[in-house]
């Protein structure tokens, strides 16, 4: 049974996935996770304003490079794909990171497309789903963008009927718009008319009338479900598979963005390195969770641990 290892580096975090391969019959494949591993690095710090990667960011992501590879050595890892999303996409050095990460890892690093990435985040997202239950809407909010796609799942593959991805994400609405902390109302309410004039791009694209579940994934929507469960400490088992309502959606944004900096990081399930963009990125759920409704869409978010790098690790089959 091959080991893999999978790479997703975004604007805010990157992480890691160390799994083993098992082939089914019937040509389908599972996952078994041996490593799990995700750090903030922000890559995308100032990249909006600059458009450029900043020489510490890159440093940052050399060092957790440095500890995955040895990770995945360890685990004896025969293939490894690591792919590339919004700071990357948008920075005019980016070939400085290339340099770096080819140097740290032996292999390329891949800037996939935001369309990419979608499908990449379904496949990841539904495999434990009731296929009864599709066609699926999978949501990844992050650091720079939102990717919506629309599928079904047969309970062996996927299919994609429709995926769009635009540039809102937790750090960059929190950049452009969420200067003070806490945010002043007028701040916050320009930063729903931001996410929600970006948001239509995507809902031009993918009709989320069709969908019947809604699935986000990614550590933005996890750590909502931690917030709102008010749970002690974060705890993956207890998020994965939650359920949020509009109204548990609607109350954690609120309370996220009327606290400061302070309040948040004394949250025991909020990361260190997104107490400041959390706020943002609940807004932006709460603001899908509007047009959803206004749409036709389903209202009730079903939170996933799994995602993109699943999606990744199983693109090695």
């Amino acid at each position: 049974m091959p080991r893999v290892a999978a790479i997703d580096c975004g604007t805010n975090s990157i992480r890691l996935l160390v799994a083993e391969l098992t082939y089914r019959h019937d040509g389908s494949v599972d996952l078994r996770d041996l490593h799990r591993e995700m750090r903030i690095v922000r890559l995308g710090q100032g990249v909006d304003a600059t458009g450029r990667l900043a020489p510490e960011a890159l440093e940052r992501t050399r060092a957790a490079l440095v500890d995955y590879q040895s990770a995945a050595r360890r685990k004896g890892v025969e293939r490894l794909r690591m792919v590339a999303t919004s700071a990357t996409r948008d920075a005019s050095n980016r070939d400085d990171f290339f340099a770096m990460t080819r140097e740290v890892l032996g292999v390329e690093a891949e800037v996939i497309t935001g369309d990419e990435e979608a499908t990449l985040s379904f496949v990841g997202a539904v495999g434990e789903q009731d296929p009864d239950d599709g066609p699926f809407l999978v949501v990844d909010v992050g650091g720079g963008s939102t990717e919506l796609v629309l599928g079904t799942w047969d309970g062996r593959s996927a299919e994609v009927l429709a995926a769009r991805s635009v540039d809102i994400g937790c750090v960059r609405i929190t950049e452009r718009t969420l200067r003070t902390d806490p945010p002043a109302e007028a701040d916050v309410a320009a930063a729903r008319e931001l996410a929600a004039d970006v948001l239509t791009e995507a809902f031009d694209v993918v009709d989320v009338a069709k969908a019947n579940t809604w699935i986000g994934v990614a550590g933005t929507v996890t750590t909502l479900s931690a917030i709102a469960q008010e749970l002690p400490e974060y705890d993956s088992e207890r998020t994965h598979l939650s359920r949020l309502t509009r109204a548990d959606l609607d109350r954690t944004a609120r309370r996220l963005l009327t606290v400061d900096h302070e309040t948040r990081a004394a949250n025991p399930v909020i990361h260190p390195g997104r107490v400041d963009v959390i706020g943002g990125g609940a807004l932006i759920v709460q603001v899908l969770a509007g047009q959803l409704a206004e749409r036709g869409g389903p209202t009730e978010l079903v939170v996933s641990e799994h995602d993109i790098l699943d999606g990744i690790a199983l693109s090695l089959a």
